[in-house]
């Protein structure tokens, strides 16, 4: 590895990664309010754990419809502008979440939220890999992503301490959350329209040596990339690869969806306060970030996704089945703690399989799809673990629901067919 490589890497790590973490931390700080304000929202609205989890779900409807035409149109009009319209929107829309006083409202706003922040994932994952090539995307990709269980790591006791703002100016304390966590969003909003670069071609605050390295680098691996798998966009959504892809994500969404939305009141069942729940549900996500990092490092170094990916199914399910089966509430914050490293380690080495093939609007289109059928899960998994506790008092068989699925997901991903081109495609060395 040569100086100038270090160099230019070292510039567009700290140009972008420290950015895209803060945008993610509240697109999902949004994900995870939604858990804590439930506290006291369902009690004030008379939502039903099946009523709270369907609305939950409503989120990944028109995200799922939306999130592959939305990462097109951000290939044509450029990250800068869609990125900043998606945020401007999702801003809008979340802090509505404060007005809504049934389950009619309840079930419209989060379904419009959907639509609004569908492609911001997908969108900021393919931005990123114009920047870094991808020997290095493991672990940029989890430094990116690092901000989901961070989110809650600061949102948990954050959303709960709001709560004690009950009363203040006539609104309720689960109000101030969605108001409050919409702020951030509006402003990003302008930001992001005077901080991004849409291209590497186009990257001023880089020197000229640096930025023709970098494009000359990112064009060759495209190449060898399209030699191999030279895919068109419809190529790229019958493609099985990309499809049972799509069926493992289904798994990584339904686990991660079940603790963001549901852990805040399994915590709160060992019998403690708001605060002591935001604090405590806090615990598994740091374990989760530690993991995201630290694998992500060790998927890079050994260059393997597949066994990497598919050994976190399996202790997500391990945790999961430990959490159900145990009364303990000791046992059952390691357990969940456990379940928690394996759900989010898997993040950021899942989401470097699909750019080891595709490439260009390929890989915005396949990344993008693949995100769309992980998020269905978004939808059924809250809805489940809502119904089951409502017809069983416990969620208990929820959990182990999630370890089922997790399993499933795991044997999809043995069954991709991990050949040199994924695995060991020359692009990814060194």
């Amino acid at each position: 590895m040569d100086a100038l490589e270090v160099r230019t890497m070292a510039k567009v790590s700290r140009r972008l990664i420290p950015f895209v973490i803060i945008c993610y931390f509240v697109a999902f700080l949004d994900r995870v309010n939604l858990g804590f304000a439930a506290l006291e929202m369902n009690k004030d609205l008379g939502f039903s754990s099946t009523v709270y989890g369907l609305g939950a779900g409503m989120f990944f409807l028109s995200y799922f419809s939306l999130e592959t035409p939305s990462n097109l149109i951000m290939v044509r009009m450029g990250a800068r502008l869609w990125i900043a319209r998606i945020m401007l929107t999702w801003g809008v829309l979340s802090g509505a979440m404060a007005f809504v006083n049934g389950e009619t409202r309840f079930y419209i706003v989060r379904f419009l939220l959907g639509a609004a922040e569908a492609g911001f994932f997908p969108g900021i994952l393919f931005y990123l890999t114009l920047y870094f090539p991808a020997a290095r995307r493991g672990r940029m990709v989890s430094l990116y992503m690092v901000a989901i269980p961070f989110s809650a790591v600061i949102g948990a006791p954050l959303s709960t301490l709001i709560l004690y703002m009950d009363g203040f100016l006539g609104f309720r304390g689960w109000q101030w959350i969605f108001i409050s966590e919409a702020v951030p969003a509006l402003i990003l909003s302008m930001v992001v329209l005077w901080y991004m670069t849409d291209h590497p071609s186009q990257a001023k605050w880089l020197a000229d040596d640096e930025r023709d390295w970098l494009v000359q680098r990112q064009e060759s691996e495209r190449r060898q990339r399209e030699a191999v798998h030279n895919l068109s966009v419809l190529q790229v959504l019958a493609n099985p690869r990309v499809l049972t892809l799509g069926v493992a994500g289904f798994g990584i969404g339904y686990a991660g969806y079940g603790i963001f939305y549901f852990l805040p009141r399994i915590v709160k069942a060992f019998g403690l306060t708001n605060m002591q729940t935001g604090l405590v549900s806090a615990i598994p996500f740091a374990v989760g970030a530690f993991g995201m990092i630290w694998y992500g490092r060790r998927s890079d170094r050994l260059m393997e996704r597949c066994s990497h990916t598919c050994i976190c199914f399996r202790i997500t399910a391990i945790g999961m089945v430990a959490v159900a089966l145990t009364p303990n509430p000791y046992i059952r914050m390691v357990a969940l703690s456990v379940a928690a490293f394996g759900a989010f380690s898997v993040l950021p080495v899942f989401w470097a399989m699909p750019t080891a093939f595709l490439s260009g609007a390929a890989a915005a289109a396949g990344v993008a799809y693949i995100n769309s059928i992980a998020n269905i899960s978004g939808f059924v998994g809250p809805f489940i673990m809502g119904f089951i506790k409502d017809k069983t008092g416990s969620f208990d068989g929820g959990l182990l629901v999630i370890a089922a699925v997790s399993l499933i997901s795991g044997i999809a991903t043995l069954c991709i067919h991990h050949d040199s081109e994924l695995e060991r495609h020359p692009a990814l060395a060194e």
